[in-house]
């Protein structure tokens, strides 16, 4: 009778191993990289709207290069204090989010 409930135990134990059930997880990452080509431009061809919206926004920003692309949109590399980034924005004035 021991030995029945000894065996009873151990066939129970091992199925439930068994019905326990990993998740399966498909995981698909789709990365898309846009890339706008721009090209370097003089600072003295940004335009004035441009820099005007550059010294309301940050008066203490210094332009250190400037890029243009296609669509007239213009990437400036700024440095405020020792803080350096990058600002986008339309011949307008107008800042891009990007």
């Amino acid at each position: 009778m021991k030995n029945l409930f000894l065996s009873a135990a151990i066939i129970l134990g091992g199925l439930t191993s068994f019905a326990s059930t990993s998740p399966i997880s498909n995981s698909i990452v789709k990365t898309i990289s846009i890339q706008d080509e721009y090209t370097e431009i003089k600072l003295e061809e940004v335009p004035a709207a441009i820099t005007e919206a550059l010294k309301k926004a940050y008066p203490d920003a210094v332009l250190s290069k400037a890029y243009k692309n296609a669509k007239s949109e213009y990437k400036l590399d700024v440095a405020v204090g020792d803080k350096v980034g990058n600002l986008f924005a339309n011949a307008d004035g107008t800042w891009i989010k990007k």
